[in-house]
């Protein structure tokens, strides 16, 4: 394939070393530097585009990649409040949009673990759910993606909880979403059943960055060639 990258911080140079020991070729590189290289010209000879950037600019750049008939992988997050918008835009243009909010296969596998534990305590109420999040200083919104995906996953399988919330809570009502900032830290995502007798946590703990640029590049070999809206719970046959 020849892949456009779309970023090219530390997320988009290990994706560029992965794509390359697999074979494939890096045709594009879009920086902040040069964004006005992101053009229907410039995509013409372009399988799949990988696009890891900032919320501010994403739209823009999944609009100029669906007017060239490019399939999109991101996993930009802060923007999933246009998600729909977006996924109307790629559908009208007959192109493709693959979105994760992490695509390390290891988290992907724990969402669906943290989706049948929330249907296992459904009926204990006696158990209040909460997270806990950890990442690198340099990450700019909070709760990160991961952790927003858990939570909608979990408060669609636990009746009481109708929102959740960026801090601690005694509301029954309400999912408690703490966030820390801490060193170098890749991302740690916790998910506790706490209760007066016992407790029980789940945790998925990232070891470097190259779980998350692996599953990217599998995203962009699923990608290629398909329209429509696609997920990470289709590529890896993940059943509810």
């Amino acid at each position: 394939m020849n892949i456009a990258l779309i970023g090219y911080g530390r997320m988009g140079r290990e994706i560029e070393q992965i794509a390359l020991e697999r074979g494939h070729k890096v045709g594009l590189i879009i920086d902040i530097n040069n964004a006005e290289d992101l053009n229907k010209e410039n995509l013409k000879d372009i399988d799949v585009a990988i696009e890891f950037t900032i919320p501010s600019s994403a739209m823009n750049n999944y609009k100029t990649c669906f007017d060239a008939g490019i399939p999109v992988v991101s996993g930009t997050t802060g923007w999933l409040d246009k998600r729909e918008e977006v996924e109307n835009y790629c559908n009208k243009k007959g192109a493709a949009f693959f979105y994760a909010s992490n695509f390390s296969l290891g988290v992907n596998l724990f969402f669906d673990l943290n989706r049948k534990l929330a249907r296992l305590m459904k009926p204990f109420e006696q158990y209040k759910a909460s997270m806990t999040e950890v990442h690198h200083t340099r990450k700019l919104d909070a709760p990160s993606g991961t952790a927003i995906s858990l939570a909608e996953d979990l408060m669609k399988e636990t009746d009481s909880l109708k929102k959740w919330e960026n801090n601690e809570t005694d509301d029954e009502n309400s999912l408690g979403i703490i966030s820390l900032r801490e060193g170098e830290v890749p991302g740690i995502h916790t998910v506790k059943y706490d209760s007066d007798i016992d407790y029980i946590e789940i945790t998925h703990s990232a070891k470097t960055r190259k779980g998350f640029a692996f599953g990217a590049v599998m995203a962009a070999e699923y990608s290629a060639g398909k329209k429509g809206i696609l997920t990470m719970k289709e590529m890896l046959n993940i059943e509810d």
